[in-house]
């Protein structure tokens, strides 16, 4: 079924029963208005995707309605109906900003085919720009796992991939659980349709349903336009909501019926719209406790856990670690300024296998895009790592022996800082909330903490690059 909705605005009453019935049928939302003050009072909210417009009506014509719904800057497509056709009516029809137009009585055969067109040119333009927005984030390499718990993983994800299931993907902070979330994505059935994803614990709580579902002109204080929601933005494709366990309560009820009647509601209109979506989830928490504890709905949960795969932290799969390394260095190098090889010391190696990981690959990462910046001649030595990490996974060397990165005493404070908070996400199970109360800061602090070292790390990375060696 189609999530596109359709407003037909006619004043005979019996044409646009007809019409409207026939669009249903057809898997379309449809409304109707009998003038064209009743229309422009409709297409004001913002969300109807086609208009199918009588031109000779009582009143306001229909062109008039194409003109002052473009002031307006409504972006709705118009397709332009009368039983008297002239070549000038259709230019005057097109000049207004009519994307069709058709002659009464109409074909139903013809009316899908135009629709079918219009979804095809609204669809692309809307995937063009949430790829406009992803693409920083939008990374299609693969990588293979050497370790025997991930390549189980890999044939699990080539088998529920092809269905339409929904998937819980569940392990500790950084263990790659959006990568897995893609790789499923790319491997269906929908993988030419988006995939949209989606931090729950990053969305302000007052937001959320507008995020997800969307909203019209005026449904609230500051709403100044239509905003077409993260659901319907993913038509045809995948939605991968990370840390679903931050969801509200009332919310989880309003996801449990997208997941049940494949329909949301934009906040603002009663009407519901269809929504073809695969939904795939993830957390770091333990849902079970939260169904327990009374924090997570049960029925949300036996929804979503149709799929479980879980994924291991690293320290749990050492052997992953050597082929991660060198899968970062090249894929990174470019941004540092490197052309040529770089290699990664023996010994260097050797201590970020010996490493614990409590940010899993995530963190491994940011230690690879660090030692980028500070290695000299393509070499990564054991003095490119973070003093904190060398100190943590050599805790018998003395003080002396550890060595001096160069770094600020302000950077390599942060780093410890950092190294510290994600010891007490790893001790608290991957629970940031349950970390917060150890160290004695607030949810939004550790938050705020972690997103400030990102942040640093990737502007000294760029203010250093100048002084990379070929």
């Amino acid at each position: 079924m189609s999530a596109m909705s359709v407003l037909v605005i006619d004043d005979e009453p019996a044409i646009r029963t007809v019409v409207s019935a026939f669009l249903t049928r057809a898997g379309y939302t449809v409304e109707q208005s009998g003038s064209g003050d009743e229309a422009l009072g409709r297409l004001a909210k913002g969300d109807i995707d086609v208009a199918m417009c009588d031109i000779s009506m009582p009143g306001i014509s229909g062109i008039d309605v194409i003109r002052q719904a473009r002031t307006a800057g409504i972006d709705t497509s118009f397709i332009m109906m009368t039983a008297f056709a002239s070549v000038d009516t259709a230019i005057e029809a097109m000049k207004a900003g009519a994307l069709d137009f058709m002659i009464k009585p109409l074909r139903n055969e013809e009316v899908l085919h135009r629709l079918a067109q219009i979804s095809d040119l609204r669809g692309l333009r809307d995937e063009n720009l949430t790829l406009r927005k992803l693409v920083l984030g939008d990374r299609n390499e693969n990588f293979h796992f050497s370790s025997p718990a991930m390549q189980a993983i890999d044939r699990v994800i080539g088998k529920v991939a092809r269905t339409d299931s929904t998937v819980l993907i569940t392990g500790e902070s950084g263990t790659g659980k959006g990568v897995i979330a893609r790789q499923i994505h790319q491997q269906s059935l929908r993988a030419a349709g988006p995939f949209i994803p989606v931090n729950c614990g990053a969305i302000p709580e007052n937001l959320l349903e507008s995020e997800f579902f969307g909203h019209t002109k005026g449904a609230f204080t500051g709403a100044d336009r239509s905003r077409k929601g993260l659901f319907l933005q993913a038509d045809k494709g995948t939605i991968f909501l990370d840390e679903i366990g931050e969801l509200p309560l009332a919310l989880q009820t309003k996801l449990l019926h997208v997941i049940e009647d494949k329909g949301v509601r934009p906040l603002g209109t009663e009407q519901e719209r269809k929504v073809d979506v695969r939904i795939i989830v993830a957390t770091n928490r333990d849902l079970v406790d939260m169904v327990k504890s009374g924090n997570f709905r049960e029925d949300l949960y036996f929804r979503v856990s149709v799929f479980h795969v879980e994924v291991p932290p690293l320290r749990q799969r050492v052997e992953d670690i050597p082929a991660l390394v060198r899968f970062f260095v090249e894929r990174n190098k470019g941004r540092y300024g490197y052309r040529g090889p770089v290699t990664v010391e023996p010994e260097a190696e050797e201590m970020l296998k010996a490493y614990g990981w409590p940010g899993n690959v995530r963190e491994l990462e940011n230690v690879i895009d660090r030692a980028l910046v500070l290695a000299e001649d393509g070499r990564v030595t054991l003095e490119d790592l973070p003093p904190a990490m060398v100190r943590a996974a050599a805790p018998g060397r003395t003080r002396s022996e550890i060595p001096y990165s160069g770094g600020s005493l302000r950077e390599q404070l942060r780093t410890v800082e950092h190294g510290i908070i994600l010891r007490a996400i790893e001790e608290a199970g991957g629970d940031r909330r349950a970390a917060a109360e150890r160290l004695e800061i607030g949810l939004s602090s550790l938050y705020r903490k972690l997103e400030d070292f990102d942040r640093q790390s990737g502007a000294e990375s760029k203010a250093r690059t100048a002084s990379v060696k070929d």
